[in-house]
């Protein structure tokens, strides 16, 4: 799988492509499906731009990318302060507004608890891990581990979450992105990029918007895995 991650937390200062509304998140996502994206990542954000979980907020941004990608996965992202259990239990009744898995870092005090409450709402979890941790019983509704590494952490936490027989998702960030990726192919586990983990390209240039990037890491992707 080739994950496009659109936006993260970054801010409209960082790049004049990046997607914050809804309608554009919409609009990169149908960009980089045509290019065989089967799943998007997506922060979303409340009207004057800031990270949300509150219900309609999050229902606006899905249904509006959902309709211009029927049937591609979307993934949001739950690393927003605050009390979060309650805002997630809301999405209960979100119906095509409810994202289809949601992201939850292992790192963060009460992961587990935050996991259950999406299992309730019929969202399918995705632990996120970038150090070594005690991941013990997983709780219900895990679907995917994504690692977070630099090439040379990357080998270690692999042999943590690979026995959990669970599909892998290995990416890095900024200039480890493209080197992760590279090693993510060869490995055939999981693949993303997008905005959200690097402004360049892999010869340094900034990179014009998320469908460049995509397509070239859809090149990389097919050229090493293995035949």
């Amino acid at each position: 799988m080739l994950q496009a991650c659109l936006n993260g937390s970054r801010t409209a200062a960082e790049h004049p492509a990046l997607p914050l509304s809804p309608e554009r998140l919409a609009e990169d996502a149908a960009d980089v499906a045509a290019l065989g994206v089967t799943s998007v990542h997506i922060h979303p954000r409340d009207v004057i731009g800031g990270l949300t979980l509150v219900g309609p907020e999050v229902a606006t941004t899905i249904a509006t990318v959902r309709a211009a990608v029927p049937g591609i996965e979307i993934s949001v992202s739950t690393n927003v302060s605050g009390v979060r259990e309650p805002l997630i239990a809301s999405w209960a009744a979100l119906a095509t507004g409810r994202p289809d898995i949601a992201g939850v870092h292992v790192a963060e005090p009460g992961w587990r608890e935050l996991a259950q409450a999406l299992h309730r709402v019929n969202v399918e979890v995705e632990l996120v891990v970038e150090a070594p941790a005690d991941l013990g019983n997983l709780p219900q509704g895990v679907s995917r581990i994504t690692v977070v590494a630099t090439r040379e952490t990357a080998e270690g936490l692999l042999a943590q979450v690979e026995p959990l027989g669970l599909p892998v998702l290995l990416h890095g960030r900024d200039e480890e992105a493209w080197t992760v990726l590279d090693y993510a192919a060869v490995l055939e586990h999981h693949v993303r990029m997008g905005l959200e983990d690097t402004l360049k390209m892999p010869d340094g240039r900034t990179a014009k918007n998320n469908a460049e990037l995509v397509a070239t890491a859809r090149r990389r992707q097919r050229s090493r895995a293995p035949s």
